[in-house]
């Protein structure tokens, strides 16, 4: 018998208590790559966890599980990321080919959608508001736009301003639908509903307010005091859009009305 073969050990068989486990697994999981895509993607769920003011590069790298600075490899700042998640929001929405014959409806479509676009996620007003939409992944949905308002026969200094006046109502209606949201998420209710957290109840109280003024002084408010208020944000920004709608028609059948401040004053 060499020592070779005396130094040689049996291993024992295994214990009881291993019999049962699995073999030990050396394969290391496979991490995905970060990428703009994924850093944008975390951005949002910061975004409608937290709101914009909750929204930081620490907060969406610890959703990602890296450090700050890996995100800088995908976006330049805070600044560049809003800008990105805004950018997001037009992905596969496309205008349709301008027809003078439904452009009231087009643009109906368009500010709908873009509506529903800002209310997807919270707080994407307030960022919509503080960015210009010329970036060039943009610009090509401010074309259509443009070409929407000339095709119908909109006077250029009108159709100018147009897209730009649409814009800030649809910013400014849904600004308010979100101050709602985080209100009722405030007072335990539903974050994700349009309506108004106890709207119904302050409708109630303001038409009763309202109908109780006195005639002499407040005989218009006494008058509408019904319609004033309203159940349905739908409804009231179907409305108010077509209030905007109807007064972008009337320079089609006046085209050389032109703004006050574009008219040219008579010194003489």
């Amino acid at each position: 018998m060499t020592d070779e073969a005396a130094d040689t050990r049996t291993p024992p068989p295994p214990s009881p208590w291993d019999r049962e486990r699995p073999a030990r697994s050396h394969v290391t999981p496979v991490r995905t790559p970060l990428s703009r895509t994924r850093v944008v993607e975390a951005a949002f769920t910061v975004l409608d966890r937290q709101g914009l003011d909750g929204l930081s590069m620490r907060q969406v790298a610890a959703e990602l599980g890296v450090t700050v600075s890996a995100l800088y490899a995908h976006v330049s700042s805070k600044d560049d990321l809003l800008e990105l998640m805004y950018t997001r929001l037009f992905d596969g929405f496309e205008l349709p080919e301008p027809d003078p014959e439904r452009w009231r409806e087009q643009v109906r479509d368009y500010a709908r959608s873009g509506r529903q676009r800002l209310l997807s996620h919270r707080d994407m007003a307030r960022i919509s508001m503080a960015h210009v939409p010329f970036t060039a992944e943009l610009l090509p949905h401010v074309e259509a736009l443009l070409a929407i308002f000339r095709t119908a026969g909109l006077p250029d200094r009108i159709a100018a301003e147009a897209g730009d006046l649409i814009s800030t109502y649809i910013d400014g209606f849904a600004l308010e639908e979100g101050m709602w949201r985080d209100r009722a998420a405030r007072h335990g209710g539903d974050s994700g509903s349009l309506a108004r957290p106890d709207w119904r109840e302050m409708a109630d109280q303001m038409q009763d307010y309202f109908a109780s003024l006195p005639a002499a002084d407040f005989p218009h408010l006494r008058a509408l005091a019904g319609l004033i208020v309203s159940d349905s944000s739908d409804e009231r920004f179907d409305i108010g859009l077509e209030i905007i709608l109807r007064g972008l028609a009337s320079y089609l059948s006046d085209p050389g009305a032109c703004p006050a401040a574009d008219r040219t004053h008579d010194t003489t």
